[in-house]
């Protein structure tokens, strides 16, 4: 088993050689633009950390294609400003059209928030516990009382990514950018390990577009 850890570094690299050969194969130009011409993606994705939910994979997207921010449980705090910067920056200047929160079904933040809920008031001894904190609260706001634990971290997720837009909407990057014409909108997104399908909950838009 150490071995097979201590090659796996090495065995990104050598796929990463084989990848790159075979970008250069089908768009020779490919690198030589990339590193040219400023980056001009549509989308900002918001997600977990999850190793099983690569966004780049599971929308077969190329580089270039999405702007990406990942943390545990796919948050967007409004005390976080490492997320609001990369929604600012996403915005204004990359030009974003679509910024996508995406969580994901048998989420490890989802259950562990539902843990530390059920287990009473909440001792933030560590950066994990501390980061969860506005999770457990959510989750203390929802009725899992009798449910199977794979329906209730269902339901957890669910209500994590509605909340999570509406931090999202209510930040100054997307406030500012409704108020100035940016019709940049606003998509709450699960993704579901067992078939590897993406499922849209709710899109939000500015108000003025939906009069």
């Amino acid at each position: 088993m150490s071995q097979l850890q201590s090659n796996a570094a090495e065995d990104l690299i050598n796929a990463n050689e084989r990848w790159a050969r075979d970008v250069i194969k089908h768009d020779p130009n490919f690198f030589k633009d990339s590193a040219t011409y400023p980056q001009r993606p549509k989308v900002l994705w918001i997600g977990c950390s999850d190793s099983r939910v690569p966004a780049s994979v599971v929308t077969a997207s190329m580089p270039g294609d999405i702007f990406t921010h990942t943390n545990i449980a796919n948050q967007f705090h409004s005390f976080d400003d490492n997320a609001n910067s990369v929604l600012s920056y996403a915005v204004d200047p990359v030009g974003v059209k679509h910024v996508v929160l995406v969580g994901h079904s048998v989420c490890g933040g989802a259950q562990a928030a539902i843990q530390a809920a059920e287990e009473g008031p909440v001792e933030p001894h560590n950066p994990l516990t501390r980061w969860l904190v506005p999770l457990i609260q959510l989750v203390r706001t929802l009725d899992l009382h009798g449910l199977p634990e794979n329906e209730a971290v269902d339901k957890v997720v669910e209500a994590n990514v509605l909340k999570q837009v509406e931090n999202i909407c209510l930040s100054e990057p997307i406030v500012s950018a409704w108020a100035t014409g940016n019709n940049v909108s606003v998509h709450g997104w699960v993704y579901d390990l067992a078939t590897g399908r993406i499922r849209e909950l709710v899109v939000r838009s500015p108000p003025r577009a939906n009069l």
